[in-house]
């Protein structure tokens, strides 16, 4: 029954704009649909202000990201990939964007966090190369040649290279 009367009232209202068109001046049209956008925009910029704190959120990122286009050609799955890595060296204490010039790293990875950052299951046993095809995919996405400011990122997937390395033996 709601459906039946919001089809109506959206018909009402078409109509009412279309007689609205017909009647009036295209300057005032024109003039009337400037001042709409300038508003819309007005509007729009203040509930942006308002929720700017949740812009950089996963809800967001996966609602705009039909319309990124990266020039390294990421995919929704390499995005994710990429958050999980920055989340897991975040709440290890390894990487944080608010202390780039401090040096984390003054403690070693455990094996479990080598692991996670090369997306491989501690449980399993892997060979030299398996661990070696997964460093160098993370690497193509994150070496300092494509990007300076990962530098300290690429260094904290060397050292988890390694340690999962030495835990072969």
């Amino acid at each position: 029954m709601n459906i039946f009367f919001l089809t109506l009232l959206f018909f009402v209202l078409v109509y009412l704009a279309l007689n609205w068109f017909i009647k009036t001046s295209s300057a005032k049209i024109s003039k009337s649909i400037r001042t709409f956008v300038i508003i819309f925009s007005l509007i729009l910029a203040a509930v942006m202000a308002y929720a700017g704190r949740f812009i950089f959120s996963l809800p967001f990122l996966m609602m705009i990201l039909p319309l990124i286009k990266t020039k390294a050609g990421f995919t929704l799955l390499q995005v994710l990939r990429f958050w999980s890595l920055l989340r897991i060296l975040k709440n290890s204490g390894r990487f944080s964007f608010n202390q780039m010039g401090s040096n984390l790293n003054t403690k070693n990875i455990s094996r479990d966090e080598a692991y996670k950052i090369l997306n491989l299951d501690p449980s399993k046993r892997y060979t030299k190369e398996e661990i070696l095809k997964s460093y160098k995919k993370i690497m193509k996405k994150i070496h300092p040649d494509i990007s300076p400011e990962l530098t300290r990122l690429a260094s904290i997937v060397n050292e988890a290279k390694e340690v999962v390395i030495k835990d072969l033996n």
